[in-house]
């Protein structure tokens, strides 16, 4: 379907964080897959390497990233390019829940500092 209404978006949590999947293949998606992160105030996701590009625009909030071992600030319309094979960590410094958009194409993996995969279930 074409047309995804807040009410057929799926929620996921993770890590601290809470994932609402818009665009995903059980959704109809053929190529992309969008979502909306949650990311509570302290947050601290781990580490991790992504098996895909991803397109992170901060909606609401701050956050500190870590690309390859680099932190930015990033506030509220801000966008971070996230190469296949980077390693990032997420961290929400600030007294408020920061909102973002990602977006990635369908397949996207995760490998966790030790080694543990994960596979979103929103991007297969």
């Amino acid at each position: 379907m074409p047309v995804v209404r807040p009410s057929d978006a799926v929620v996921h949590e993770m890590h601290g964080t809470r994932f609402v999947a818009h665009a995903t293949p059980s959704a109809g998606s053929k190529e992309l897959c969008a979502w909306r992160s949650e990311i509570p105030a302290g947050t601290r996701a781990p580490a991790h390497t992504v098996s895909r590009e991803e397109i992170f625009h901060l909606l609401a909030g701050e956050l500190l990233i870590t690309l390859d071992g680099t932190t930015h600030r990033v506030n509220a319309g801000d966008t971070v390019i996230v190469r296949p094979g980077a390693t990032l960590t997420l961290e929400n410094p600030a007294a408020e829940t920061a909102v973002s958009w990602v977006t990635t194409s369908h397949g996207l993996e995760a490998t966790l500092a030790d080694g543990t995969r994960v596979v979103p279930p929103w991007t297969h």
